[in-house]
């Protein structure tokens, strides 16, 4: 019985004709795209002003709508210490702590936080006048290459803050009782803030030391 005629293919003849096909399709969209958008041109840019107040002072900005709440303090504030990690919330070095509660920059909008508060490890403590956390730190060995550092430190004070507010964590056996600054009450709660080095055991000791626990 005879058979259609695509059968009678072979594997790289089929290749070839899907390859083909492939690349006819996709023609049609590119150039509708080079007709509608010049190449190089910009595309419209939605700007809206937004005021907050970081570290203590006041500050004002007129920004793209799409800009990240850690590209706004680190491009356009100078703010480096905020560091751009994964870009995608899944490593904890781009955290600070907005109205007294710790999130990551990267997944936020600019223009979400007006007149909030907002705390980045530039607001906790200078060279000469240390945060007791990044005392901590640097008395433990609390970090080795230093770039998830001010995440670390920033979502720790966090953490202890959080404990001392009665704010449960999925390790408690009673979520009624008030959490203590065990170490795993902070392993769990640290949990979300990445160190490629490996100094774990190092920063739950400088946790420790601030909550006044034996480290």
């Amino acid at each position: 019985m005879a058979h259609p005629p695509f059968l009678d293919l072979n594997r790289r003849d089929f290749l070839v004709s899907a390859s083909a096909s492939a690349t006819l399709a996709a023609v049609p969209a590119t150039g509708a795209l080079a007709q509608g958008t010049p190449e190089g041109a910009p595309a419209d840019v939605v700007r809206m002003p937004v005021s907050f107040t970081v570290n203590g002072e006041r500050r004002e900005l007129e920004l793209d709508a799409r800009t990240t709440l850690l590209d706004a303090l680190r491009e356009h504030l100078k703010l480096t210490g905020t560091k751009k990690g994964c870009d995608h919330g899944q490593c904890g070095a781009c955290t600070v702590i907005v109205g007294g509660r710790r999130m990551n920059s990267c997944l936020s909008l600019a223009v979400m936080h007006q007149n909030d508060e907002i705390t980045t490890i530039e607001g906790l403590g200078k060279p000469d006048a240390l945060h007791p956390m990044q005392a901590a730190f640097v008395r433990h060995d609390g970090y080795q290459c230093g770039y998830c550092t001010p995440g670390q430190i920033v979502s720790a004070v966090a953490v202890l803050d959080e404990i001392g507010a009665g704010i449960p964590s999925h390790v408690q056996a009673d979520v009624a009782a008030a959490p203590e600054a065990s170490e795993p009450e902070m392993r769990e709660r640290m949990s979300g803030n990445i160190c490629r080095c490996g100094a774990y055991s190092n920063i739950v000791e400088a946790m420790r030391d601030v909550a006044g626990r034996p480290a």
